[in-house]
């Protein structure tokens, strides 16, 4: 006998999963009956892949605050009990890490988490994580993949759900890499103001859960509507956040403000200084590895994506650390801290995580270390980053876009032009050196870069550049979207 799995929610949009999980529109073609089969064949595959060295038959199942999310995150644990496992189920929502960290906290084969992490509210999504608490490697996405529509064996009998709370271990985990009191006293007498914005994200009173104290918590109410944008920690979603940094004027002279943004799954970081100025992972990860060396003592390997400022291997230079340079996306950084001591891996879109914690982006855990660089230094974050840029004699400026194209086909032009024809001047400058590990990065002659990549699954362009001034970066940037015109 086997269980038999309906194919009727495949005939339309196939399933697949991207660098960080499947994602799909509520209703369309993210559906109740599409997780339960997607989480039942995930159990089997994490059984088959990491069921021999943890002899665990358990998985765990959580999710974030997006609209029907508990929902489908139940629907998932009853189907992965169906097909014989034992499954702890979230009480609450809580951040993808923290079910990243209670898969290896608990021995688990690994864990299914209902979030879209950063996309717009029309979207949901699944992702996997390992036993060893990360991202599952591309293979195991492509054997669910694999299996979908066909029938799962029979189990002896089946599972049970057990409800549990992931944020008592998490917190403690966290709190454990930190001097925890330093930051608590700064904010207990004055010398420090804490704000954030979690975007009505998961990471809602998780800064007051691991300081124990209240903060500034903006957007902390549950909106599966996202005020009508998304919850990815940009600029434009945080005005209000922005401006109100910009006022705050601290009780105590010369008392610090320190603003953190996360996004919807809390994975992703950015920050606010003391002026009210957005600060992305481009100037966070400078100050990290500044931190943790100077002050914890780590060492180990940097690892950054191509799109990575390049101030990034100058402060690594400094502190005599290894880089390690990898195409964008999280995984490729998490692949590398599995066979390589690494102290710090991040990217430009604000993932950021930890050799010494799991091979995990862990936006709350950065948090922490943001909060206690302030302290330790006594500077606001800008002025923080001013030293360091100074300390390493490079000032520089950073920009990105998304230029949506007409279609495919143009898409596939622009590909088969930079294939035969790459430039090799743009606005105005020699281009020294490209690099095509992931799209085209230029380097021009003035150290400045240009990196056009494109979409896999969609006709867009994504266009990123650093330079001496944003009005550098910007010309670039120009150059790039001119270039790609002539091909519309």
């Amino acid at each position: 006998m086997a269980i038999a799995l309906s194919p009727s929610a495949f005939v339309d949009k196939p399933i697949k999963f991207g660098t960080d999980g499947w994602r799909g529109m509520i209703a369309a073609d993210f559906t109740f009956d599409r997780v339960q089969q997607v989480a039942a064949i995930a159990a089997q595959v994490l059984k088959q892949t990491y069921g021999e060295q943890t002899g665990s038959n358990t998985v765990i199942v959580g999710h974030d605050r997006r609209f029907l999310s508990p929902e489908f995150a139940a629907v998932a644990a009853e189907a992965i009990a169906a097909a014989g496992f034992e499954v702890l189920l979230s009480e609450d929502f809580a951040p993808t890490p923290a079910f990243s960290w209670a898969a290896k906290d608990q021995g688990a084969l690994g864990a299914v988490v209902i979030t879209a992490s950063h996309n717009p509210a029309a979207y949901n999504g699944l992702k996997i994580k390992s036993a060893f608490g990360g991202s599952v490697p591309p293979e195991v996405t492509q054997q669910v993949e694999a299996q979908l529509g066909t029938p799962l064996p029979a189990p002896a009998q089946s599972g049970t759900v057990t409800r549990f709370d992931p944020w008592p271990s998490y917190c403690r985990e966290l709190q454990s890499k930190v001097d925890l009191a330093a930051i608590q006293a700064a904010i207990a007498t004055g010398q420090l103001t804490v704000f954030a914005d979690v975007m009505h994200g998961a990471a809602a009173t998780g800064l007051e859960r691991l300081l124990g104290t209240p903060i500034h918590e903006f957007n902390g109410d549950a909106d599966p509507l996202f005020e009508g944008g998304a919850p990815e920690p940009l600029p434009k979603y945080l005005q209000r956040m922005l401006q109100a940094v910009a006022e705050y004027q601290p009780d105590q002279p010369g008392g610090l403000i320190a603003g953190l943004v996360f996004d919807g799954d809390s994975d992703r970081i950015g920050a606010v200084d003391g002026q009210g100025n957005f600060l992305s992972s481009q100037v966070l990860i400078p100050i990290l590895i500044d931190h943790l060396t100077s002050v914890h003592g780590y060492t180990g390997e940097v690892v950054k994506t191509i799109s990575g400022s390049n101030l990034i291997p100058k402060i690594a230079a400094r502190y005599g650390l290894p880089l390690h340079e990898t195409p964008i996306g999280y995984k490729y950084i998490a692949d590398r801290m599995l066979v390589a001591p690494v102290l710090i891996g991040g990217e430009e879109s604000g993932g950021v995580g930890y050799g010494h914690h799991i091979p995990e982006r862990d936006a709350l855990l950065s948090a922490l270390y943001v909060l206690e660089a302030v302290v330790k230094s006594g500077l606001d974050l800008g002025d923080r980053y001013r030293q360091i840029q100074a300390s390493a004699d490079y000032q520089s400026a950073y920009d990105r876009i998304d230029l949506p194209l007409p279609s495919m086909a143009v898409r596939d032009r622009l590909v088969e032009a930079l294939q035969n024809d790459c430039p090799t001047e743009i606005a105005g400058k020699a281009v020294t050196h490209c690099l095509t590990i992931d799209g085209y990065k230029f380097t021009l002659v003035d150290e400045s870069w240009l990196l056009i990549r494109f979409s896999g699954t969609e006709p867009v362009l994504r266009l990123y550049s650093e330079a001496a001034t944003l009005d550098a970066v910007h010309q670039h940037l120009q150059w790039a979207k001119t270039w790609a015109s002539q091909f519309t």
